[in-house]
């Protein structure tokens, strides 16, 4: 009887105490490392828990140390201090070929003059696995990505999705411990990089597979993430879900660099416990206070709002500010209204409303009021 692919590949992937036990464990372990180039801190004591299985996404803009972390994990780098274990097993110092890690590229790094099946086989080929076990993973393992057939094509003949196929089946054929994604979509066009998210995710779901993927795309890291290390300066500012890191940011950076949001001039009315009331025009919005500890009652306040926490009325009304829109942009499922507004930081605040009323109701030009649609946001003292 013959094993699904996605089976066959996945029953490597898991230990047998994890199949037993079905209990969480941690896959990858970093603890108080630092990475230093000259006098620059890549690192700067980062600790760090990669539960097995899960998908694990380093989110933060250049320079931002995600990429060293990757290296360092993949043992492609050293630490300067701090250590580094797999499955329990201390590798700090142990070599990138003994790491069982698989990896895949920003440009693939398929070999031009090889055959897809001797790219997807080549890791196999290197650890002296026999012919025969090697023509039955490299078939599973085509087969999972949907490439089965197209076995005898180079690298020049396949499209840039289909190329990130094979550097992918290259990467899980030699059934890793950890797979390691730096940015493998930064090449791609917005259609065909939507689609390979969506099978990158269906893939590592099938398998079990730990994953840790590095990304400067936030949209990418939310839809494709179990967790996310959002990262800034050498450091990790937040870890937690997609849905906590864009709702609760724990911080300014956090709040401004995931997702669209606006900044609105407040006043902090009062402090609850852990809740506090901050008022914008007619608006009282409720907000976690741990984010304002120091601020006096009656102080002015920043105040981070979604565009789609936010909705259009008629100026004058009981609103949270008046303004006038500044343009339009046609998105195809709702139009993005950039309007001018005082109480905004940076005098222009974003909503997002329905195309047919975005298009015919509020044209450049128009007085336009904006109410508050969220019964919940969140405010931090003035930078």
């Amino acid at each position: 009887m013959s094993i699904p692919a996605e089976d066959a590949l996945s029953a490597a992937a898991q230990t047998p105490a994890t199949r037993a036990s079905g209990e969480e464990s941690i896959a990858v372990e970093l603890d108080g490392v630092t990475k230093r180039f000259g006098k620059i801190a890549a690192l700067d004591d980062v600790s760090l828990l990669v539960r097995r299985g899960e998908l694990m996404t380093l989110l933060g803009p250049s320079g931002c140390g995600k990429t060293t972390l990757l290296n360092l994990v993949g043992g492609f780098l050293m630490p300067d201090s701090g250590e580094i274990a797999i499955d329990g097993q201390r590798v700090t110092d142990v070599s990138a070929y003994r790491r069982e890690i698989g990896i895949t590229f920003q440009n693939y790094a398929l070999f031009p003059h090889m055959n897809v099946a001797a790219n997807v086989g080549y890791g196999l080929r290197m650890r002296r696995v026999a012919k025969a076990e090697i023509a039955r993973r490299v078939a599973d393992a085509l087969a999972l990505i949907k490439l089965a057939g197209l076995e005898d094509r180079k690298p020049r003949q396949l499209s840039g999705g289909q190329q990130q196929r094979v550097a992918l089946a290259r990467a899980l054929v030699i059934r890793p411990k950890v797979l390691l994604l730096d940015e493998p979509f930064s090449a791609l066009d917005r259609n065909l990089r939507a689609s390979m998210q969506v099978e990158l995710k269906e893939i590592q779901r099938k398998l079990g597979v730990t994953t840790i993927f590095v990304t400067h795309d936030q949209s990418e890291a939310l839809s494709l993430s179990d967790r996310i290390a959002v990262m800034a300066e050498g450091r990790i500012r937040q870890l937690g879900s997609p849905d906590e890191i864009y709702r609760r940011p724990v911080d300014r950076f956090v709040a401004s660099f995931v997702g669209d949001v606006n900044v609105l001039r407040a006043r902090l009315e009062r402090i609850d416990g852990a809740i506090a009331t901050v008022v914008l025009g007619a608006a009282r919005v409720k907000v976690p206070s741990r984010t304002l500890q120091g601020a006096a009652t009656g102080c002015i306040v920043d105040l981070f709002v979604r565009p789609e926490e936010l909705r259009p009325t008629e100026p004058g009304m009981a609103v949270a500010a008046d303004g006038i829109v500044a343009a339009q942009s046609y998105q195809g499922g709702h139009v993005d209204l950039y309007v001018d507004a005082p109480e905004a930081l940076s005098g222009r605040v974003l909503l997002r409303v329905p195309r047919h009323e975005g298009m015919s109701r509020w044209r450049a030009g128009a007085p336009i009021g904006i109410a508050l649609a969220a019964d919940e946001a969140i405010a931090f003292r003035p930078a």
